[in-house]
């Protein structure tokens, strides 16, 4: 089958017999076009399927009026939530978002850069992938003149906006919380220190170790990709040990899901054996049994902030990349996997 002809303005001239400037001016509604003609354009338009050419106005205008989006993953509650609030506030200022999706690949992150510049796209607002650590085309970005805002995952390297939570001071204080509920053995299922915000997470953890005089046991510290599937895997290693952890920070929930189905399915009480938190409060979080214990990365607040802070920087003719941080404080949500009474 052949590829259907696209409608063109020229197109809708020749059925009006009219030129294919006055077709693009009544269908601007310019004054100047009679209400008939425009009529005649619109219906005409209508039954041609005529749909406009936005990269070619864009380019014509120097303007789309399109934010591109680039997130690991949209089956997130965080990162749904950050892109719904983010598009409430776009969308009052008359910008629609593109919304693309990296699932972690460094690869596939750098085609969603190279469509979103080709799109046209007035400014990009974007968390990295985990595999990110070439920032070339994050600086490809930045070399067109358009505003980048990264948000929750970002480097310091690329000198500019950012928005998110203090990671390092979420890590506190979790272990402090853990502490408190005696625990001594505290593990953590990391994320890869090469993203930013899981070595500062790791980087806190330890710290918050070293203030209490725990010690540091390089068998109860892990890095993974953070699924469900890494939660149970390292969480039957932990099982495994002469000394089991007696408490268990995990740096996503979907993993800390996983290491509670382990658990559960090895009797072990929670949180009187081992207390468990996870970390970005999904919705599940809360309907479990026992309830998981997690921080509130505020991602509401987040996306707000990261679409006004594009569009500040897209309305100011003055504006040049510089870092600036926007730092929310994340909450502790105390649930029962770690309500342990002492």
């Amino acid at each position: 089958m052949g590829n259907k002809k696209r409608t063109t303005i020229k197109d809708i001239a020749n059925v009006l017999n009219i030129s294919a400037a006055a077709v693009s001016k009544a269908l601007h509604n310019d004054s100047r076009i009679s209400k008939q003609t425009k009529e005649d354009v619109k219906r005409v338009a209508k039954e041609l399927n005529y749909q406009p050419n936005h990269l070619a106005s864009a380019l014509r205008k120097g303007k789309s009026n399109l934010v591109g989006v680039i997130v690991p993953r949209t089956n997130s509650n965080f990162f749904s939530s950050v892109i719904e609030n983010m598009e409430a506030v776009l969308d009052k200022a008359g910008y629609n978002i593109i919304i693309t999706q990296s699932k972690e690949s460094f690869k596939k992150e750098c085609k969603n850069i190279d469509t979103l510049l080709y799109t046209q796209v007035d400014g990009i607002i974007a968390s990295m992938a985990n595999e990110t650590t070439d920032l070339s085309y994050y600086e490809k970005i930045k070399s067109k003149g358009i505003p980048l805002i990264l948000f929750d995952r970002g480097e310091n390297d690329l000198n500019v906006d950012y928005v998110g939570i203090n990671d390092y001071a979420s890590s506190h204080m979790i272990v402090e919380h853990l502490v408190e509920k005696g625990c001594k053995r505290i593990a953590h299922i990391g994320g890869y220190r090469r993203t930013r915000i899981f070595n500062n997470r790791i980087r806190g953890y330890i710290d918050a170790l070293t203030k209490h005089n725990l010690p540091l046991d390089q068998n109860l510290l892990t890095e993974s990709s953070l699924t469900l599937e890494d939660g149970r895997e390292m969480m039957q290693k932990f099982l495994l040990l002469e000394q089991r952890p007696d408490a268990v920070y995990v740096a996503s929930d979907y993993a800390a899901l996983g290491a509670l189905q382990v658990l559960n399915e090895n009797n072990i009480n929670v949180p009187e054996d081992i207390c468990l938190i996870g970390f970005g409060n999904e919705p599940f979080t809360s309907f479990v049994k026992p309830t998981i214990s997690t921080v509130n990365q505020h991602s509401a607040e987040i996306g707000k902030i990261a679409a006004e802070t594009f569009l500040s920087r897209i309305n100011d003719e003055n504006w040049k990349p510089s870092l600036n941080k926007n730092i929310l404080k994340s909450e502790l949500i105390v649930r029962e996997s770690s309500d342990k009474r002492i």
